[in-house]
């Protein structure tokens, strides 16, 4: 939970980089979070008004975490434009979110924890 606090409270930071633990950790409790809504509005028979919601709030702290886990393996934020291309895109951009932190210093930032 620490992890998804601490994504949340720099959720407007785009510089510097995020682990794989921290990012992966915040993708785990949004599916809660989300799975948790989705029955809440299924049982109370509510439109899906708190998932919107939700996704609003999240979702410049989504951005921000996904430029920082790519500038973590040392490329650019703007690699999450790949995922525009259908299939392929998202394929590529979930191998990308996968692969190892650059053990060394990058044009990003010092690596403070490899992971």
């Amino acid at each position: 939970m620490k992890w998804y606090l601490h994504v949340l409270k720099n959720y407007a930071t785009f510089q510097g980089r995020a682990t794989r633990k921290e990012y992966w950790m915040f993708v785990l409790f949004n599916f809660i979070i989300w799975c948790v809504l989705s029955a809440i509005e299924l049982i109370t028979d509510i439109p899906p008004f708190l998932r919107i919601v939700y996704l609003v709030v999240v979702f410049i702290p989504s951005l921000a975490v996904t430029a920082r886990r790519l500038h973590d393996i040392g490329r650019s934020g703007w690699w999450q434009l790949i995922s525009i291309i259908p299939i392929a895109g998202s394929i590529c951009l979930f191998i990308l979110l996968c692969l190892r932190s650059e053990v060394t210093a990058n044009i990003y930032d010092t690596d403070t924890q490899a992971s």
